[in-house]
């Protein structure tokens, strides 16, 4: 065991936590909406709900198919279609089944991953990355479109939205729990 191992073994932990909170929110924020409200576009040129989870689904299913041996953009990826805005909200079973399919692969590849593997070069769209860079990579970028579909339900909810954090005007309260929590343990 080398001396990295406890930051490698950190790291996989930090990102496999990081992956697996964005998936909540996104999964929390979306349940709250019908399935009409999925395709509903704010603005044009925006995108609704159902285009993000596509094109969430398809980078996914991209980046992690495979993720130590192969191109992080795959040849049968259809980027572009990804943000063509379905047009009936029958689509939203079958966009649920893909989201969580998706999130299945990532979420594999963590139970595979070795400390070893975090300087290993993965490549994405021919670039040569460090599997630890692509990773990071694709943190920020979920974090970006999480984001966006929280502030999306949460606009189209209004009133009845059902807060993923801490309620307004309730952080000190929050906090005085915690605190004694941990002085209980």
């Amino acid at each position: 065991m080398s001396d990295s191992d406890p930051l490698a073994q950190a790291l996989l932990a930090s990102f496999r936590h990081s992956f697996t909170s964005y998936k909540s929110l996104c999964d929390r924020a979306l349940a709250q909406l019908t399935p009409a409200e999925w395709l509903f576009c704010p603005a044009p040129g925006a995108n609704s709900a159902a285009v993000i989870v596509q094109h969430m689904v398809g980078n996914l299913r991209s980046r992690f198919t495979d993720f130590l041996t192969s191109d992080g953009e795959k040849p049968d990826r259809r980027r572009d279609q990804e943000f063509e805005e379905p047009v009936a909200p029958t689509v939203v079973p079958e966009l649920q089944q893909q989201w969580e399919a998706a999130w299945a692969i990532l979420l594999t590849l963590f139970d595979t991953l070795q400390p070893d593997d975090l300087l290993r070069t993965v490549t994405i769209r021919g670039e040569a990355h460090t599997a630890l860079a692509a990773l990071q990579r694709q943190v920020a970028h979920y974090a970006y479109h999480t984001g966006q579909l929280v502030q999306l339900a949460k606009h189209l909810r209004g009133r009845a939205w059902q807060t993923l954090s801490i309620p307004r005007g309730q952080s000190e309260q929050f906090t005085r729990e915690v605190q004694r929590q941990v002085n209980n343990n």
